[in-house]
């Protein structure tokens, strides 16, 4: 079964374009490291939470829109190999691309998938 890398993080809703520009140019690397599926998320219906949710997970501000990524690799294996290439690729070196989001806010993790139900096409 493949293995899932997931984002949540804050986008300044003005910049939506530069941050998808930025997310095609990322999904690249992905690619070349061995992924094989990048799924870019902007929050549609993001509800406020009582006790926690989305936005207060990555401290989203009012200006801000909650973005919901993940990224499938075909194993285990090949993810924690693809991290290890995208952490040498020089395209994701500091300064090499324009970052969009304020990555300490950034929430993230590996996940192996327990469930995987697939419905009509």
């Amino acid at each position: 079964m493949s293995y899932i890398s997931g984002f949540v993080l804050a986008v300044p809703t003005a910049r939506k374009q530069d941050y998808i520009d930025m997310a095609r140019k990322a999904a690249e690397v992905f690619k070349d490291c061995g992924a094989i599926r990048v799924v870019e998320c902007w929050g549609d219906d993001v509800p406020d939470g009582k006790v926690t949710d989305f936005r207060m997970a990555v401290k989203a501000e009012p200006d801000e829109t909650v973005v919901f990524s993940w990224v499938e690799w075909p194993s285990r294996e090949a993810y924690d190999a693809g991290n290890e290439k995208m952490m040498a690729d020089e395209r994701m070196q500091p300064g090499a691309m324009e970052v969009v989001f304020d990555g300490k806010r950034m929430i993230y993790g590996g996940f192996a998938p327990m469930l995987d139900e697939r419905f009509g096409g």
